[in-house]
């Protein structure tokens, strides 16, 4: 297994929540869930689907807690904020109805989907710094994955490639910016190859 992108400091803060977990485990509530996980992501990434990307993200955002509840209001194994759950769901009534964060089903295919609802907005050089863009939008916003891009671009640095945009903050916190690097770093390099090895399907920014 051969690491192509995301090599940043590993220094960077921890999430802003976080439950105690066992290094490089992975929870025994992620095999509850496998099955509907992938369905999802099948229906709406096709066969081809990163799987082991959306489990490793869940793993990060709840650790596969269904009730989990962050000190902000996050919400379910997805973490989505009420806000967003009720505006993801009125855009999606098709497949996601009304918003119900705490049902696991829902709040799988809710993540699912606003990957794909990033992925398509977000312009990058190849599929991996697409995903890595994607993955930052998740966690903090596409706007502000869209104003890092134009400061970095502004600045001379490749707004297409996530790590030549990485270092630039266009007026988060410090905290939050912080966070927000460590969350697709810490996916795509800790969690991803768990789920990998575990059989769960392909990942993103790795070569086999």
């Amino acid at each position: 297994m051969k690491r192509l992108l995301i090599i940043l400091a590993s220094s960077l803060a921890g999430p802003s929540w976080t439950m105690p977990v066992i290094a490089d485990e992975i929870p025994r509530e992620a095999t509850i869930h496998q099955r509907t996980l992938t369905r999802s992501a099948h229906a709406h990434w096709g066969l081809n689907a990163p799987l082991a990307t959306f489990a490793a993200q869940i793993h990060q955002e709840s650790r596969w807690h269904v009730g989990a509840r962050s000190p902000v209001g996050a919400e379910g194994l997805a973490q989505f904020m009420p806000a967003t759950s009720e505006w993801f769901a009125s855009i999606n009534p098709r497949d996601l109805t009304t918003a119900q964060p705490f049902n696991p089903a829902w709040s799988m295919r809710a993540l699912v989907l606003y990957n794909a609802w990033n992925h398509k907005r977000i312009v990058a050089r190849d599929n991996c710094n697409r995903w890595s863009f994607t993955l930052s939008a998740y966690n903090g916003g596409l706007g502000w994955v869209q104003r890092d891009q134009a400061l970095a671009s502004a600045s001379g640095a490749d707004s297409l490639v996530y790590n030549a945009v990485a270092p630039f903050n266009a007026g988060r916190s410090a905290a939050s910016i912080s966070e927000n690097r460590h969350y697709v770093t810490t996916i795509i390099n800790q969690w991803q190859p768990l789920y990998v090895q575990a059989g769960w399907g392909h990942g993103v920014c790795y070569e086999f």
